[in-house]
């Protein structure tokens, strides 16, 4: 135990520790994010939207980065504006853009009510989030868990990076889904710009 806990604070040791709350980092993230894809609903110029969005997409790429999660943020970076965007371009490419002369769709004000109530009850929740790198964090706090895979993993798994050894080893097979998906995406995104290239 007591290798254990000495793991804990030396993990503990180097991040950088923050007060509870928003940083105004996150916030800016978060701001950007959702005028980007208030945005991306408003735009009547589908090319405009298929770009906001793309924005949108690399947006939560980075939150997820900023929030230590760059495997979920090379994925969304990838799947959201990668290829979806590119599918979304091939797509007005092969149809008709209509003509108008109004930039924005007109709102309507009982989904943005909802949707507006909805943002409220998920915002009440974040205080209840601790910081990054707080030490108080269950993720920190709890030495049973985290300290045996920092005191363990190279030994367990012959990884040097503790995330490494998380992800490809202790979560396996979890890993090994998402790779599947993003492989399955990778197929039939070749299949369907091969398809583009042999019938053009």
């Amino acid at each position: 135990m007591s290798s254990v806990a000495a793991a804990t604070s030396a993990f503990a040791g180097p991040l950088p520790l923050q007060s509870i709350g928003i940083t105004p980092i996150e916030a800016s993230l978060f701001v950007f994010v959702l005028v980007t894809a208030i945005l991306t609903a408003l735009f009547r110029d589908v090319l405009a939207s298929i770009v906001i969005f793309a924005a949108y997409s690399l947006g939560l790429a980075i939150i997820y980065t900023f929030y230590r999660a760059p495997d979920v943020g090379l994925t969304e970076a990838a799947i959201g504006a990668g290829v979806t965007t590119v599918f979304l371009l091939l797509t007005i490419a092969k149809t008709t853009r209509p003509a108008t002369d109004a930039r924005f769709e007109s709102i309507n004000w009982p989904a943005v009510g909802v949707c507006g109530l909805f943002v409220l009850v998920v915002g009440a929740t974040l205080p209840a989030f601790p910081a990054v790198g707080d030490p108080a964090s269950p993720i920190l706090a709890n030495a049973d868990v985290t300290g045996y895979y920092i005191a363990n993993a190279y030994a367990e798994t012959g990884a040097e990076n503790a995330v490494t050894a998380v992800l490809a080893a202790y979560r396996g097979f979890d890993t090994f889904g998402e790779a599947v998906v993003v492989f399955a995406a990778g197929i039939a995104s070749l299949l369907v710009l091969g398809r583009e290239v042999f019938t053009a």
